[in-house]
């Protein structure tokens, strides 16, 4: 019997110490994602007082992997990278013991080719595997129905698939959707509520989501914590998507005031 499902959002204490420690140890985080996202996550990671690098300069896998806070894969960074970058940094990381997250991009959208090296990277060993509905069951081994880096499925349908993923891999799987879930290993499951829909309609939201995951996973360590961590960045998100919803003109002003409000949210966490 799986245990009950349970809801945390931003005022929850647990959630403003993840971002308390943040702000406080301003982690390194490296990330190898696509071009499309960069600036975006950049931005995102800035504004929480992280610090990130971005990109697969020479040398850089292997060594930043190393010496990184936390590392992120996003595959779509496969479109202007290379595998071989990612298996660099993925070793290299491992190796030193440094945590990471997986973003399967596309996975399930009917490319069997990159569908395929997004499994050999599941397989490597991420802390964390963050997705939408689609990504998440199409890598969990269900129906591969996504629409591009679209969703077609709904979370409550890919619960089930995502739940075995976790156990299988060892890993948390946050699925991200109108409520975000974040399941554990041990079966565990947080409903995040909040957010906005206009995130869905700024390009690399949630890529840039995974970069923030990387942060909450370089300030704590292996263990319980953890998934309170990746929790408790999905509600500084959710929250900073309701701020900046109440001006925004559109979804140029909302992605400003969007950074805006996550910076304002960790100046003022306690």
């Amino acid at each position: 019997m799986q245990p009950s499902p349970v809801s945390m959002d931003y005022d929850h204490p647990a959630c403003r110490a993840i971002g308390r420690k943040i702000r406080a140890q301003a982690p390194f985080v490296y990330g190898l994602t696509n071009y499309v996202a960069a600036t975006l996550s950049a931005n995102v990671l800035l504004a929480v007082g992280a610090a990130p690098a971005i990109g697969a300069a020479p040398g850089w896998a292997s060594g930043f992997g190393a010496r990184a806070g936390a590392v992120w894969i996003n595959a779509a960074g496969l479109i202007n990278g290379s595998m071989a970058a990612m298996q660099a940094a993925v070793a290299a990381a491992n190796a030193s013991q440094v945590p990471w997250v997986l973003d399967p991009v596309a996975m399930g959208a009917g490319v069997a080719e990159y569908d395929a090296l997004v499994r050999q990277l599941a397989g490597s060993g991420p802390a964390v595997i963050r997705g939408n509905a689609s990504e998440i069951m199409a890598l969990a081994g269900g129906a591969s129905t996504a629409r591009g880096v679209e969703t077609t499925v709904t979370i409550a349908q890919a619960v089930p698939l995502g739940r075995v993923l976790a156990r299988e891999r060892n890993a948390i799987v946050a699925i991200s959707g109108e409520e975000d879930h974040i399941l554990a290993p041990d079966g565990q499951m947080v409903v995040v509520p909040g957010g906005h829909r206009l995130l869905t309609a700024v390009t690399g939201a949630g890529c840039a989501l995974g970069g923030l995951i990387a942060a909450a996973l370089a300030v704590t360590q292996a263990g319980p914590e953890r998934p309170v961590a990746v929790v408790a960045v999905h509600a500084l998100y959710a929250r900073a998507a309701e701020m900046a919803a109440r001006n925004a003109q559109g979804t140029a002003s909302f992605a400003m005031g969007f950074v805006d409000a996550l910076s304002r949210l960790q100046q003022t966490a306690g």
